[in-house]
């Protein structure tokens, strides 16, 4: 077993596959929430995008499912909503509390029908680093957690571009790292293997980074 399986392992067996991440008070939310990694995907495509409103953004849930879909921003808003305040912890050793709206990734998946074939739910991002697009995973325990979202919302304000406008992933008991931002595609596949280097997010493959970073 590698070491990281061992990790994930450990870590669902004491905590359990339900375990909710603390979620605090309104009043509780920092003053500064910084943005970190990509502040603008700056492509002519995002910028397009962005420039509408994402009026023209369609999030694909495709993959292994039974019905792929092509969502518009005002599709998510309409269905039906969850809001968190939870702390967003960052690998480097910040962390800062804000509140989070959106759909659940749950409720997307069933619209889909998720085969019983897949196994990982792959998120393809619009922000790049050099040439390589960003991407992350997560398996169908996170998932299907109820408090995995993909919000439009931070602290009741559509989110910003630096904060990864206009979705981003909310999965709320790893590190930040594994949220993926500016997100346009959800897929479902069966393994990792051929999702970038193999390790199933971009600073796995690049850095080596624990593909579970669960708190």
């Amino acid at each position: 077993m590698r070491a990281e399986d061992a990790h994930r392992f450990l870590q669902r067996s004491v905590t359990g596959r339900a375990a909710l991440a603390r979620e605090f008070r309104t009043d509780q939310r920092s003053p500064l929430f910084r943005v970190n990694g990509t502040g603008n995907p700056d492509t002519p495509e995002y910028n397009a995008l962005a420039a509408n409103r994402f009026a023209d953004w369609r999030l694909v849930v495709d993959g292994l499912v039974a019905r792929p879909l092509r969502l518009s921003l005002a599709q998510l808003r309409s269905m039906p909503q969850r809001a968190q305040v939870t702390r967003h912890d960052c690998v480097e050793g910040w962390s800062a509390i804000g509140k989070w709206q959106g759909p659940r990734l749950e409720t997307l998946l069933d619209l889909a029908g998720i085969r019983d074939d897949a196994r990982y739910i792959v998120f393809h991002c619009a922000d790049r680093f050099g040439t390589t697009p960003y991407y992350e995973s997560i398996d169908l325990i996170d998932a299907f957690h109820p408090q995995t979202i993909l919000a439009w919302a931070m602290n009741d304000a559509p989110l910003s571009v630096g904060h990864g406008a206009p979705v981003r992933l909310r999965v709320e008991r790893q590190l930040g790292y594994k949220h993926a931002k500016y997100v346009m595609r959800v897929e479902a596949v069966a393994s990792l293997a051929s999702v970038g280097g193999g390790r199933g997010g971009y600073w796995e493959d690049s850095n080596g980074y624990e593909w579970y970073a669960g708190i």
